[in-house]
Parts: C-alpha cells; structure tokens; sequence
C-alpha cells in the first residue's frame, strides 16, 4: 500500500492504493494539475457545461413551502434541471476530458442511484468512449429506470451481487476493474471519495454549484443565505455547494446524512454521526465500521446515500465545527419527497428529500427573516416506482 503526501483536509484524506494503482493515480494527477489552469481545457469545459448540461443552473425560491413550515425562506438550487438530472453530470463532463487528454479508450464508474452511471454513460457517448457502470443487485432493482437509460446510452450495466448488493459493493468492483486494465482505462468516481486526487478533483468540478448559488442568492435577497443544506452520501452535491460559502463564517453549513430505519449498526448510513476514523477505498475517513474495523453493511431508503463511508473534506469540516451533520431517517424522506411533489410540483431525488426533511424542522427555528438555501441536487423520476412502493401509492391507473 502507498500512501500520499498530499491531499488531506486536516487528517483526512491522503492515497491508500494498491501499487498497481499508483501510476494511474500520479498520471491523472499530472494531468489534471497541468489542464486545470489551460485557457482550451476551461473554454471547452465551460462551453460543455453551459450548451450541453444547460448552466447556470437556476435558483428558484418555494413559496408554498416556506409558507406551510412558518419559518425562513425556502430557496432551491436546481441541480436537477441539468441534462440528465442531477449535478452528476458535472463531474462526469470534466473527468471525461481528463481521460481523453490522457489518451484512455473506456470509462468504468459506480452507482447507486444510477445518476451518476447515467452522467457517465452520457459523458461516454459524447466522446466516444466505451463504458462500463457497476451497481449493486439491490440497487438494480430499485433504480431500474436509470439502468435502462444507461444501456440505451451504450453503456454495459454490471450488477454487483456481493455483499448488500449496494454502493459499497459497486465501488469494490469498480476498483477491481480498473486495477485489471489500467492502462486504457479511466475510473470516473462520482463523488468526494477514493484516494488522492479523486476528492479534490470532484469537489473542484462541482464547485460550480456553490460558485453559481452565491452569486444568485446575493442578486436576489441583496445577502447570502443564513444555512445551506445538502445531502450528504459521499458528499459531491454538498461539497460543491458548501465551497462558495466556506469563507463565510456567518453561513450556517448542513450535511444531511441518511438516518435510515435507526441508530442500530446495519439500520442507516449516517457516517459522520456514527463513524469512526479509518481507511477504505482508498482514504482516510470516517466509517461505519464492527469494533474489529470491518466495515458493516448500511441501509438507506435511498440509494445514493447508501454508503459506509464520508469525503475526507466533510469529515475534515465535521472535526474542525465549519459544517454541521445531522440525520434523517427513512419515512421523513419520504414524507418530504411527497410533500415537494405536492406543494411545490417538484418531484425531488430520495436522497434530496432528506434536505428537505431536515430544512423543514429547521426554518421554524430560524425564523422567517432568515433564508435557506437547499441544494436540489437531482430529481426524483428514478425513484417513483420504489416511492409508489413504500408508500402504498396506486400504480394501476
């Protein structure tokens, strides 16, 4: 194993690869260092996310939610309105013109809730990549919509039986795969995981969101919001909204992780509340691990959110006081994805819904002359059939 001299936040984060991953890791940290400051990569990159993925993404204010939770005022960054659906896609744009530069054939990613396998299966087509998406049994089968909008867009959909069948298991395989054909092939991780550069690279890519939202919530409201919350699974959607306003010491910063059906081991996926330090996947984080350091199998009702582990960054923000973490279990997520659909005519991602949760107990609390800003950080399509499920919704009509 190797470990890296940079990329910590704090005493999170650093390189804990296999050897034969290391070459790979420096290459792309070569690369993208060298791309990132050239006037034709961030033209390109620019020009990709504004005519293809349809930035800036817009802030809408929620009337009838702010009114209905008699609290502060509700405002949306709409993440969902970009070309495939959630802010995956921008990421996926950005790492796909760092494997071209560095001449690679294919593209492997994991998924779970299949948007960013969708995001890179799309990135893939627009290149002419070849690609090839592994997502957990158990997620298949909830996420079906998205694995057939991956194949329709070229990809191989690899279901992963081992262990829970989820995320955790995706990413294993993914990691496998890339170590086999490393040579032709670049790992598109999708969130703020994985070893050095991975976390810095992805949150640098959905930095945009936070960039965008700070502009737009000052041109509004003449000031920035009192709290930004987000989702938090791995964390891509909430790092990139929290970095416009780390600097702001004023803006309250909330991660919402997935309390699932309790606080039991195996029952949530909430890491940061119940994790403790330790290395997987390639970082150093905080873990839902047994008291022997295995990693124990999560629950989340959403599959996005259903992982063991955090970014380094947010466990760095969580340690230092910057962030706050709380959680949200299952059926307020899911009272809160109809309750969006119904008041609001916004069908928002499961794992989005969790923001809302948490939003909703919170804008009483801060009173109605403060705002809050909640990164929509997908929409919810993907997730009607399993809601429709849960909830005893008719599917006959």
């Amino acid at each position: 194993m190797s470990s890296h001299h940079s990329g910590y936040f704090g005493e999170f984060g650093g390189r804990f690869s296999p050897e034969v991953l290391i070459g790979a890791l420096d290459e792309l940290e070569r690369t993208y260092l060298s791309l990132k400051n050239k006037n034709r990569f961030k033209k390109e990159f620019k020009e990709l996310s504004r005519d293809y993925s349809g930035r800036p993404s817009r802030l809408t204010f929620a009337p009838r939610l702010t009114e209905a939770w008699k609290g502060a005022g509700i405002w949306l960054k709409r993440e969902d309105l970009n070309h495939t659906g959630s802010h995956k896609i921008n990421n996926a744009l950005g790492q796909a013109l760092i494997a071209r530069e560095m001449g690679k054939k294919r593209l492997i990613a994991e998924t779970g809730a299949g948007q960013h396998g969708v995001a890179t299966a799309t990135a893939a087509a627009r290149f002419g990549f070849a690609c090839t998406v592994y997502m957990g049994e158990e997620d298949v089968r909830r996420q079906k919509l998205n694995c057939i909008r991956m194949e329709m867009l070229g990809a191989e959909v690899r279901p992963v039986i081992s262990g829970s069948g989820t995320l955790k298991d995706a990413t294993n395989e993914a990691m496998r795969d890339w170590a086999r054909t490393v040579a032709d092939t670049h790992y598109v991780i999708g969130s703020v995981i994985g070893p050095h550069p991975f976390p810095t690279i992805v949150r640098d890519f959905q930095s945009v969101i936070g960039k965008e939202a700070r502009k737009q919530m000052k041109k509004k409201t003449g000031a920035l919001p009192d709290a930004v919350v987000a989702c938090v699974g791995g964390g891509s959607n909430a790092i990139g909204i929290f970095s416009g306003f780390l600097k702001d010491k004023k803006v309250r910063l909330i991660g919402v992780e997935a309390g699932g059906r309790g606080d039991m081991a195996g029952d949530n996926s909430a890491s940061i509340t119940f994790g403790q330090v330790g290395y997987f996947h390639g970082t150093r984080s905080l873990y839902i691990q047994t008291d022997q350091g295995q990693i124990q199998n999560v629950h989340s009702v959403s599959a996005g959110l259903d992982y063991p582990g955090v970014g380094p960054e947010h466990a760095h923000l969580a340690v230092s006081h910057r962030a706050e973490y709380f959680k949200i279990g299952d059926d307020a997520a899911l009272d809160s994805f109809l309750e969006a659909a119904r008041m609001e005519g916004i069908v928002p991602a499961l794992e989005t819904a969790h923001a809302f949760a948490f939003a909703k107990k919170l804008a009483p609390e801060m009173g109605k002359k403060a705002n809050i800003l909640i990164c929509l950080s997908g929409r919810g399509d993907k997730d009607v059939a399993e809601v429709a499920r849960l909830k005893g919704i008719r599917t006959d009509v």
